[in-house]
Formats: structure tokens, C-alpha cells, sequence
């Protein structure tokens, strides 16, 4: 389902079962995987890559360079950045830089089933890690770990979480009794 006013350019790829919001702009080149929801005045950058049972919020920005997994949601209001270092002129000031992606485009991965919180703004080039947790109005500006729960400005590490999002307690799922190996360096599955 494409709403009426949202404008999906062509050469836009929307899988089926995916519903596109009203005032959502899907640019020419992204792709969007099968159920998925694009919430509405969501922008959807060229070449942005959304896999499949996707949850994009009302009103979020993906810029180029920005690819979801499986699984992904990301909150209402949340913001991808995609330059380090962004200038809307030549140094000499005498032309705009062109808004395609150039050398200074950074990428962006979400790895699948990750949350990120909604009004949350994520750094350019980074990786958040599967089933990751970024809480609401986080700044992000580095890469997460797998599992991880962070938050703040910058976001930093506060602990680490199960696949079905409850905090992890002595490396049990408290929710729904999933077990992992958890260190300083990371949390492991165990069967």
C-alpha cells in the first residue's frame, strides 16, 4: 500500500506487503524489503537499503549511504547523518557542493532486529550491532555492539539486552529465559 500523497521517485523498489505513509519521499534508487511499514514525512535518501519487516517511525531521515536488516525499528523523529564533516560550499565559497553522494559519504549499517529509539541521531560510518537497543534522544557516535543497550549524549554503553528487548540479567532473559555468555567484550547466543 502507497498512500496517495506519499512520492516514491522512479527507480524505487517497494516490496510486497510494505506500506508507504502519507508525505513519505522514497528517492530514486532505495529499496524497501517485503512488510514493512515507512511511516508518514519519513525521507528515504537515494540508494538507501531497507531489508525486510522493517519499522521506519513517522517523520525519520535516512540519508544515502544508510542500510537496515531484517527486522530493524527505528522511532518517530530519528535522524541519520552521513558526513563528518559537511560544508554546504566549495572552501572558496563560490559554488553549493552538489547533494549526491560524494568521497566524504559515510556509511551506516543496522544490524537486524536493532531498536533505535525515537529523536535519536546516529553518526556518520558507524555499525550498530544486531538486536541492539539505542534509547530515545541518544546521540550516537560510535559503533554499538551486538545485543548492547546504550543511551545519553554521547551514547554510551549501559548494559546489554536479549533478542526480545528486557535487559539482560546474569546473562538470562528474565522475560523469556534466552540464555547468553555475556564479558566486557561482547554477548554470545548459547543454545
Amino acid at each position: 500500500m502507497i498512500h496517495p500523497s506519499a512520492l516514491v521517485e522512479d527507480g524505487v523498489v517497494v516490496g510486497e506487503g510494505t506500506s508507504v505513509w502519507d508525505a513519505a519521499h522514497l528517492r530514486a534508487g532505495a529499496r524497501v524489503g517485503r512488510d514493512c511499514i515507512i511511516g508518514e514525512k519519513t525521507y528515504l535518501a537515494p540508494d538507501v537499503v531497507v531489508a525486510d519487516r522493517v519499522k521506519v517511525n513517522a517523520s525519520v531521515y535516512l540519508c544515502t549511504g544508510v542500510t537496515l536488516a531484517d527486522g530493524v525499528m527505528v522511532g518517530a523523529h530519528t535522524v541519520f547523518t552521513n558526513d563528518r564533516f559537511p560544508r554546504a560550499t566549495t572552501p572558496d565559497l563560490t559554488a553549493l557542493r552538489p547533494s549526491e553522494a560524494d568521497e566524504h559519504t559515510l556509511s551506516t549499517y543496522v544490524g537486524e532486529g536493532a531498536s533505535i529509539g525515537s529523536a535519536s541521531v546516529i553518526g556518520p560510518g558507524i555499525e550498530i550491532g544486531r538486536f541492539a537497543m539505542v534509547g530515545m534522544g541518544s546521540v550516537v557516535t560510535r559503533s554499538v555492539p551486538a545485543f548492547a543497550l546504550v543511551y545519553g549524549n554521547p551514547a554510551r554503553r549501559a548494559g546489554w539486552v536479549c533478542r526480545c528487548g528486557e535487559p539482560l540479567a546474569e546473562g538470562r532473559c528474565p522475560a523469556c529465559d534466552r540464555r547468553y555468555a555475556v564479558s566486557d567484550d561482547g554477548v554470545e547466543e548459547l543454545a
